[in-house]
């Protein structure tokens, strides 16, 4: 069981002058489900090397017994560091794929072409795709063989707009996860502020906020098993 980790390489929000990335419990808690599961886990970001981490997701109040345990892990931090280029990577060594959300993947992943190939030529191969909180974002530029959004009648999840509004970042961030989704044609869902909701439907599983790391995780995991 190989499980691709896609993390981003974009470490500015907006205009604001602060820093953004990935969120630490969301890469944390999955890379540790996948581990404990038994799967070989490789990890890319579009630049390769080390991703950067939102600063926030390091806050005392967002650690969780994952985040503990990637600080005390010497290999996952040697891993993290070295990711490889998201370009250098086949679709075709993995079995399933995993975005971990922060809002950097809005600004790469969402644009990136590569990412958008891996994503449409995995679904197409017959692997799951996974995503959690504002990563399901990355699936707005895939498509179906027949050229219509990936997630047109798709029941999808993802970054709440009462989310957003709640972090004062509505009219910073490049897009809406839930406005993007539903522009699409997705069939867009979501659950109380900050409480778990996983979405799946077929290959695709979304998660709408950090709390849903976990929960995307173990559905992806069922869907390999099954």
């Amino acid at each position: 069981m190989k499980i691709l980790i896609v993390l981003t390489s974009h470490d500015t929000l907006g205009n604001t002058g602060r820093k953004t990335g990935f969120w630490l419990e969301e890469f944390a808690a999955p890379y540790y489900a996948f581990v404990d599961a038994g799967a070989v886990v490789t990890l890319a970001s579009p630049k390769g090397g080390q991703p950067p981490l939102d600063p926030k997701s390091d806050d005392p109040d967002a650690q969780t017994e994952a985040t503990h345990r990637f600080r005390q892990d010497a290999e996952a931090q040697r891993l993290l560091a070295s990711t490889r280029r998201l370009a250098d990577v086949q679709a075709a060594d993995y079995d399933a794929v995993f975005y971990p959300g922060g809002h950097g993947p809005l600004w790469d992943l969402a644009e990136d072409t590569h990412s958008v190939g891996l994503i449409e030529t995995m679904l197409a191969a017959g692997k799951p795709v996974s995503a959690v909180c504002h990563a399901p974002g990355v699936l707005r530029h895939a498509k179906t063989a027949d050229g219509k959004p990936l997630v047109q009648g798709r029941q999808v999840t993802g970054f709440s707009n009462a989310e957003e509004a709640a972090v004062q970042l509505t009219d910073v961030v490049p897009f809406l996860v839930e406005d993007e989704l539903i522009r699409l044609g997705g069939v867009y869902s979501s659950g109380p502020d900050w409480q778990p909701h996983v979405v799946s439907d077929g290959l695709l599983v979304t998660g709408q906020n950090p709390a849903s790391s976990v929960g995307v995780a173990q559905a992806l995991l069922d869907r390999l098993k099954n």
